[in-house]
């Protein structure tokens, strides 16, 4: 790991000496503290009820000529609690790891990424994907991180873009289970993966489209949209993941000077399960916010609800 953090130092150090390239490293400190029903207070960085979860990454594209662009994208979670490595469910590099080839035809993605349902429901979630969206919380996004994903964004055109990815079903094994003292290993089974997203962006229009679908099981698809009226922005959806889980979201942000107020409500109609969020930011800087979070984590009708709060502070760089 340590020798992994120092070659990628040297890229960054030396990204500027090669002509029309470019390399970065950014990322983000968020820290907060937090209390739940039930449990004790507690600070977290990369936690459910952080803004945003403590990382750091390195990004460079280079100008091939002709239009043609290549770039890459490494990134890892930590925790400002005890500089632990966040792998997101997949290696120390479990955010991101990818390379792509842009252009005017669009951008292909290759490697551990995002999913196009991810940033179809990111179109117009209205907390802007934090960790306790409870957009996210009650449905997912489909499916947020996908590895050996090959994906396929579209140029925009008239504020439409499609985006499509698969995973070929030798890099996709499902049902894998280790072996135990008591039990042993089951293999899992090969299965293909299809995402994808149709967004639409006009004005102060947003539409979007979201689909997830292993092979051999049933497909998970959200509708959602926002509309943003200066000021105040409406956001909505219809949301269908794969599994028992099925309901709707609505919520509203406004933004007076630095403060930004939300509310969201998501709804599991078949659980009867309301979640609901109360969020209040305050802008420093253009890139430091205050946060304060509280989220009512319905569980139906024959179940304790719980109850959680926030107050945090989050730095991008």
């Amino acid at each position: 790991m340590k020798k992994t953090l120092i070659a990628l130092a040297a890229v960054a150090a030396t990204g500027a000496a090669f002509a029309q390239s470019s390399v970065t490293l950014y990322g983000v400190a968020d820290v907060a503290l937090t209390k739940s029903t039930d449990t004790s207070a507690a600070v977290m960085s990369a936690g459910a009820l952080n803004n945003g979860t403590s990382r750091w990454g390195v990004r460079g594209t280079e100008d091939l000529g002709g239009g043609l662009k290549a770039g890459f994208n490494f990134e890892q979670g930590l925790s400002l609690g005890d500089g632990s490595i966040s792998t997101a469910g997949a290696g120390d590099f479990g955010r991101a790891a990818w390379m792509n080839l842009s252009g005017g035809f669009g951008d292909l993605r290759l490697g551990r990424s995002l999913t196009p349902s991810f940033y179809g429901i990111a179109a117009w979630e209205l907390t802007g994907t934090a960790n306790y969206s409870v957009v996210g919380s009650q449905f997912g996004f489909l499916n947020t991180r996908s590895s050996a994903q090959l994906m396929y964004t579209s140029p925009s055109m008239a504020g439409f873009s499609v985006s499509f990815a698969h995973v070929l079903k030798g890099n996709n094994v499902v049902g894998a289970v280790a072996a135990t003292a008591t039990t042993p290993a089951v293999a899992g089974v090969e299965r293909a993966r299809n995402n994808l997203n149709a967004i639409y962006r006009n004005g102060p229009i947003v539409v979007a489209f979201a689909y997830d679908k292993v092979q051999d099981a049933e497909a998970g698809k959200s509708l959602g949209g926002s509309y943003d009226f200066g000021g105040f922005k409406l956001a909505g959806s219809v949301m269908d993941p794969s599994g028992v889980a099925k309901g709707f979201t609505l919520g509203g942000s406004t933004t007076m000077g630095p403060v930004t107020l939300t509310l969201d409500v998501a709804r599991d109609t078949e659980a009867k399960d309301t979640d609901l969020l109360v969020e209040a930011k305050y802008a420093l800087s253009k890139r430091t916010f205050t946060y304060a979070a509280i989220v009512r984590d319905g569980k139906g009708e024959d179940t304790k609800n719980f109850n959680h709060l926030a107050l945090g502070v989050r730095h991008n760089f």
